[in-house]
């Protein structure tokens, strides 16, 4: 058993360690062997051993209101004091788990996917920047702490995603992200100061003992809480800030998985779950439509993409909604749940992407071609027998996402689909929550496997690239096998081996909170209505689902149905979902460039009206006047007045100097003409 003082210890490892790495590379990398990435490699194993450790503590215990804090005064002025320190409970280790493995995986991945690259240590260096600043928001007990590490995965996401800045797209997407990230940052500011305010503290536990002792409620904690999960609306890219992450793909794939399926992006849901009771039942409606449409907007996108990546850039932007959805109808262990299971498959998923575009690269390097695109899937078709490891571990990840029973992905969808069912029963007139969430999983089905079909079967679209193809090597197929094993079921429902079950370890020590849902009657009966829902949802989940991968089957690989025919009926529809909607044209017509004209215009103003003629005019009458008065002091008072009276002192002194001659004559007459002078005065 862990004591609490070691699991003290193992925490600032586990936070410490990759900034360490980070620090070595940075500096010396380069002059190191194999330019450090053993140093990375290294420090990111040692903390997902210290989190397995963790974690096996926490099966070992078996208790579900397990928790470990640890805080320390960092500025105490009196009446104004702020305390940093660490929260750990059980769902701190499990995210602690998916942060350190994901990130293992992705070092590991890197070592042959980055190998030869220009930026190499650098690249690691960064990692472990990503890592440090990811696991900081994890262990954080205060929203200040929560904050500045999300600040810094802000800074490290921008170091990663332009990790080829020498491309301008690549400088572009990374600007973008860090831009549109700051958006959702500010109300994630002004959500944190409005509870501070009314609180006094930063800290998550007297946070929630302030709201339900009523220090802040109405309104203002619906405003609150609205502006703190604006925070998570940038983070995970929720509509309308979701722009970045398509973008966001720019960067190197391996940095896609750890970014952009399991950790950064994930860091907004694990922030509404963590946050769950400062969330006013009016802010919750909020995150319910947010996510609900989110899931379903960005799927209606990735159905017509072809860049193989794009399309899991909109599959993850909508898999975060389907959380955030979670989250919005109260089930947020569903929501945790589903990004727990989302970060196995999803990174898979990526990194499958990575190893079909590393061997796309190579054919092409081979051939000297520098046209064809390695991301588009019309250039792809029939890869299955050169690249069966990939093939199967990316199947396995997409009949995960798809939600297929036996798999995981199926316990965690079925798990949120339910809770819409409850919560559009308890509430009839927000039906569209459920209908957000069942036609999000059915087109996800359809294209998940329109990229798997796109890619591995049918016809050979390329011959010549077709024969360079060959498998990636070990380096890049171990994450991929590890982690398509980790989307079956029953890595999820131990003790239990019901893959139909609700029930197994997780569910059982990540429950929901005693304080959120006992004594609130309407939380008490869409929990209980989860649970008579989980049949409904899962019969119409396997519906849809079936739905989704059978459409897929006749269009791309049965060819039953023509997509060509199909794009062209669907006309102006079609031509939305391929352009994603136009929102980066839109924003950029109507939000970009008109800001961009007001600050021109403003600018003009500031400097050429109000510089140039109020203050460097006040500046030439401020110098005429200094002239002015410069002349007047030196030419009238100073040479008429002051330097007249010296001339005329001097002038009386030079004419007495006279009468200073030195002769006793002189004296004795000037004497006797006085004495003369006093006689007569006063004979007068």
């Amino acid at each position: 058993m862990i004591t609490g003082n070691i699991i003290t210890d193992f925490c600032l490892l586990i936070l410490f360690l990759p900034v360490v790495a980070f620090a070595i590379n940075i500096f010396i990398g380069k002059r190191l062997p194999r330019q450090g990435d053993w140093v990375s490699v290294g420090a990111i194993l040692i903390t997902l051993v210290l989190s397995l450790s963790m974690l096996m503590n926490m099966f070992m215990n078996w208790d579900p209101n397990f928790s470990h804090e640890v805080q320390f005064s960092w500025i105490d002025l009196g009446a104004f004091k702020i305390e940093l320190g660490f929260w750990v409970d059980n769902i701190t280790i499990v995210m602690l788990v998916v942060v350190a493995l994901i990130s293992s995986m992705t070092h590991i991945f890197s070592l042959e996917y980055m190998k030869g690259d220009i930026r190499y240590s650098r690249y690691y260096a960064y990692l472990g920047l990503f890592t440090f600043s990811m696991n900081g928001i994890v262990l954080a007990n205060n929203l200040i702490s929560m904050y500045i590490f999300w600040e810094l995965v802000g800074v490290s996401s921008y170091l990663l995603i332009g990790h080829w800045f020498e491309k301008n797209s690549a400088a572009n997407a990374a600007t973008k992200a860090f831009l549109t990230n700051r958006v959702g940052d500010i109300g994630f500011f002004i959500g944190i100061m409005l509870m501070f305010t009314a609180i006094g503290s930063f800290n998550f536990q007297d946070l929630f003992s302030g709201i339900s002792q009523g220090m802040i409620s109405g309104q203002l904690l619906t405003l609150a809480g609205v502006g703190i999960f604006l925070g998570a609306v940038g983070k995970s890219a929720q509509f309308p800030l979701h722009i970045w992450l398509p973008d966001a793909m720019e960067g190197p794939t391996p940095v896609s998985a750890l970014m952009h399926a399991a950790t950064m992006v994930a860091a907004g849901v694990y922030l509404t779950v963590r946050l769950f009771p400062l969330f006013s039942p009016e802010a919750l409606l909020i995150i319910a439509y947010v996510g609900g449409f989110t899931a379903l907007f960005a799927a209606t996108i990735a159905v017509t993409q072809n860049d193989i990546k794009k399309v899991l850039a909109y599959s993850t932007v909508s898999q975060l909604g389907y959380m955030i959805l979670a989250v919005g109808v109260g089930n947020y262990v569903a929501a945790f749940f589903h990004l727990l299971t989302h970060a196995m498959f999803k990174a898979c998923l990526f990194f499958g992407s990575g190893s079909v575009i590393h061997a796309m690269h190579h054919s092409l390097h081979e051939l000297n071609d520098q046209d064809t695109d390695p991301q588009d899937m019309r250039n792809m078709g029939g890869f299955k027998s050169k690249l069966p490891i990939t093939y199967w571990t990316m199947t396995i990840a997409t009949l995960t996402i798809a939600g297929v029973p036996f798999f995981s992905g199926f316990l965690s969808k079925d798990a949120i689909l339910a809770g819409t069912l409850a919560f559009a029963k308890h509430y009839p007139q927000h039906f569209l929550l459920p209908l957000f969430g069942f036609g999000a999983a059915a087109i996800t089905a359809f294209y998940m496997f329109r990229l798997i079909f796109m890619t591995f079967h049918g016809e050979v679209k390329m011959p010549k690239v077709f024969k360079g193809i060959h498998e990636s090597p070990r380096a890049m197929t171990f994450p991929l096998i590890l982690l398509s094993s980790l989307g079956f079921f029953i890595f999820y429902t131990l003790p239990y081996f019901n893959p139909f079950s609700d029930h197994g370890w997780f569910t059982e020590l990540i429950q929901a909170s005693d304080s959120v849902v006992k004594g609130n009657p309407t939380a008490e009966e869409i929990y209980e209505g989860i649970h008579h829902a989980h049949y409904p949802a899962m019969a119409l989940s396997l519906l849809v689902a079936s739905f989704g991968i059978g459409m897929s089957i006749l269009m791309y690989m049965k060819k039953k149905l023509s997509a060509d025919i199909w794009a062209a009926k669907m006309g102006f529809l079609y031509k939305l979902s391929l352009n994603k909607y136009f929102f980066d044209e839109n924003y950029n017509r109507f939000l970009y460039q008109p800001v961009l004209k007001l600050s021109q215009a403003i600018a003009f103003v500031d400097w050429d009206l109000y510089d140039k003629y109020f203050i460097n005019g006040f500046g030439r009458v401020t110098k005429w006047l200094s002239f002015l008065t410069g002349r007047i002091d030196y030419e009238g008072l100073d040479q008429k007045l002051v330097d007249g009276v010296g001339r005329t002192a001097q002038g009386f002194g030079n004419q007495l100097k006279n009468v200073q001659t030195g002769r006793l004559q002189n004296y004795m007459l000037f004497a006797l003409a006085g004495v003369i002078v006093i006689i007569v005065m006063q004979t007068i």
